[in-house]
């Protein structure tokens, strides 16, 4: 027993030794004994850049005093508007497709109803295709993404306006 608790005390400080000189792998070899460890790495967090469209203040027509008081009062009720959307979102990183092949029918578009069960798209991440379900009932109002883009984890992909 003593021989045991010997050799786990020794493997605990090779793992001690890794984690404080960062290795990755050790392998140790002693006679006919032999020892290998690996630790498993972080993955570095993917990150992506997205372009910010922004309105082209060049072409917006000047408003009025008027139109200026009136337009107050409008960011206050779009908010409630948007308020109403249910997003659909990828449920994992990978391809976004619309269609179940190249030559079909996208799954849902602007004006779709949904279900619960409805599929409405497929992200293949590493060689698998994984349906996405809506989740929720009602019609899609925006397809923010388009076939072929690559999504992240918890990317916006639809919305809808519930039922």
């Amino acid at each position: 027993m003593a021989q045991k608790n010997d050799d786990l005390q020794r493997i605990k400080e090779l793992i001690e030794i890794m984690r404080d000189n960062d290795l990755v792998e050790v392998e140790i070899k002693h006679g006919d004994d032999k020892i290998f460890l690996k630790r498993s790495q972080p993955q570095p967090p993917v990150v992506s850049a997205v372009p910010v469209v922004g309105p082209n203040l060049h072409t917006m027509p000047l408003a009025s005093n008027e139109t200026q008081a009136k337009g107050a009062e409008a960011p206050a009720a779009a908010p409630q508007q948007q308020e109403e959307l249910v997003e659909i979102k990828a449920a994992i990183v990978g391809t976004f497709y619309a269609t179940p092949t190249p030559d079909s029918e996208p799954y849902v578009q602007v004006g779709s109803q949904v279900d619960s069960q409805t599929v409405v798209c497929i992200i293949e991440a590493m060689k698998v295709m994984n349906e996405i379900k809506a989740d929720t009932s009602g019609t899609i109002t925006k397809i923010l993404v388009s076939n072929g883009q690559a999504v992240e984890y918890g990317q916006v992909l639809f919305k809808v306006k519930p039922d």
